[in-house]
């Protein structure tokens, strides 16, 4: 006598994938092979030839010459310091390795280049294990990060804070 008479047979068709290349309940893919290790640092590699390469056009083309590089649009109609103002000279200073100077001109950009670096080391030792590069930033750091810049943004327009404007 069967203990469960409403449970119905389950046979092993049922089990099998319905369609060729498809997997079924029970039946697992099959491994996936690990990409080449040239192939895992392409992108991290690309990144970074694209930031050296930008560091190094900002390092020869001087940004504190006028005509190289288009003016901040809210400074020139407003004549507010956006978050971003200084970074060109910031970044300048910083190549030249003059870190007071970067400093100077933007505190929050050399901030920015160490995050930007230690991502960068964590993004190429993951690719080099071979594992995945995922960054699942929360809604409430965002929100934080926003704060940062309106507060820093806000500081550096006042007279007390100018020795954060560039």
């Amino acid at each position: 006598m069967d203990p469960n008479p409403t449970a119905a047979a389950v046979t092993p068709a049922e089990h099998a994938p319905a369609h060729p290349g498809t997997y079924g309940p029970c039946t697992p893919p099959p491994p996936v092979p690990p990409r080449p290790l040239a192939r895992r640092l392409l992108a991290p590699l690309g990144t970074l030839a694209g930031a050296a390469a930008a560091f190094a056009y900002v390092g020869t083309v001087d940004p504190n010459e006028p005509g190289h590089y288009p003016v901040c649009p809210l400074l020139r109609f407003t004549g507010v310091y956006c978050p971003g103002c200084g970074g060109l000279r910031s970044a300048h200073a910083f190549v030249h390795g003059d870190l007071g100077a970067a400093l100077g001109a933007n505190a929050l950009a050399v901030v920015g280049y160490g995050l930007f670096a230690v991502l960068m080391v964590l993004w190429l030792v993951r690719a080099v294990r071979g594992l995945p590069m995922s960054l699942a930033v929360a809604p409430a750091v965002w929100w934080g990060i926003g704060g940062v810049l309106a507060v820093f943004t806000l500081v550096r327009n006042l007279p007390f804070g100018s020795a954060l404007a560039p």
